[in-house]
């Protein structure tokens, strides 16, 4: 599935907004400040119904506007006879609406009528910097993307752990005695295994790819990726044993400290941990190494390429490296790279890459409307 049209409005900065994108490569050039960042924004708004950005809607809305609306249209990459339409609006604090064909619906993540989606943000290198939790989510995220059927033993792992920090909440409190946890540890052993063994496999598939790639975008020592768990347990047995010895531990503190939402997935580079040790530049090829080793696998594994939407990522590459990050970009899929000069990308005056210029606009006021959806 691609995205052969945008329409945006009173989203960020840009009041009004159609853009058409290419089947393969979409250059999106302009000065700072002109909002091509936002266009990307926007497009993930469009395909997800929330930002990459940010967890505060209320950023969403050109200032003045009150209400925004994205518009997506997308069509089989094989053929353009089956096209689609989503359709996100939002005026926050009242309403978010979502549709697909015309057709309301709760949440646009499991529609087919959307692309998968890779993005590269200067903030997403928090990916490789950040705390263990970003990592896992993104794992979490890839193990749902590549196999979909999968994706409920991360909620399901989700829903017992919290009950079984609620359980050990009313056991601090008397109302309930510590034998009542042993149902609760063996159904949160179930699914932390099985959460466990699908980010094992996903970080197996991906070390060679993230290597291999990481090498040519600029990080010439041996590069790592690896998934670090806790627990060293074989099967749930296992994993509820390890539970029970540390149940006074838990019943101290009040919460759960073992099990899949502690474990860590690792990025290292000459044997040091990029996260602590790398540049920012290293942390940068890094990042863009995994999303284009993930890129491989959902080829692999689901002849199916995310749209890769990547921001700003030519600005620290010199020119050889320039030179292979566009042959990635260019090798399959569609993929929307911004820039403030479309000749930084090698290339992009080639007759089937789509040029969009975002020029600089002096900001304007509109008065709120009434409704995300007339």
């Amino acid at each position: 599935m691609r995205v052969t049209r945008l329409n945006v409005r009173d989203f960020r900065n840009h009041e009004r907004l159609e853009v058409e994108l290419g089947p393969g490569l979409t250059v999106v050039w302009g000065p700072n400040g002109a909002g091509k960042t936002n266009l990307l924004e926007a497009l993930y708004f469009g395909c997800t119904g929330r930002s990459c950005r940010t967890s505060n809607e209320r950023e969403l809305p050109r200032r003045g506007a009150g209400v925004t609306r994205v518009t997506v249209e997308t069509a089989e990459d094989s053929s353009d006879e089956e096209r689609h339409m989503l359709e996100v609006g939002l005026e926050p604090g009242v309403t978010r609406q979502a549709k697909v064909d015309g057709a309301e619906v709760d949440t646009l993540a499991r529609s087919p009528a959307r692309p998968l989606l890779s993005v590269f943000l200067p903030e997403r290198l928090d990916l490789v910097k950040g705390p263990p939790s970003g990592r896992r989510a993104h794992i979490d995220q890839v193990v749902a993307g590549l196999w979909p059927s999968r994706a409920e033993t991360r909620a399901a792992y989700s829903r017992a752990l919290g009950q079984r920090n609620a359980l050990l909440g009313r056991i601090r409190a008397g109302s309930a005695g510590p034998d009542a946890l042993d149902a609760w540890d063996a159904e949160l052993a179930r699914h932390g295994v099985a959460l466990a063994a699908d980010r094992l496999l996903a970080c197996e598939r991906l070390a060679e790819p993230f290597e291999r790639l990481a090498n040519e975008l600029g990080l010439p020592e041996p590069v790592e990726l690896r998934y670090r768990p806790r627990s060293r347990a074989a099967d749930p047995g296992g994993l509820a044993d390890e539970l029970a010895e540390r149940r006074a531990a838990d019943l101290e503190r009040g919460f759960t400290a073992h099990g899949p939402h502690r474990d860590e997935v690792v990025l290292r580079h000459a044997g040091e941990a990029l996260r602590a040790y790398g540049s920012q530049g290293q942390q940068r090829s890094a990042l863009l190494a995994l999303l284009f080793a993930e890129r491989e696998l959902f080829l692999a594994e689901r002849d199916r390429a995310p749209l890769m939407l990547l921001d700003d990522v030519m600005s620290e590459l010199d020119g050889t490296r320039r030179e292979r990050l566009t042959e990635l970009v260019r090798g399959s899929g569609q993929t929307v790279i911004t820039t403030t000069e479309a000749t930084h990308v090698p290339g992009a005056d080639a007759a089937d890459v789509a040029l969009v210029e975002v020029a600089a606009r002096a900001p304007a006021v509109a008065a709120p409307e009434p409704a995300a959806f007339a």
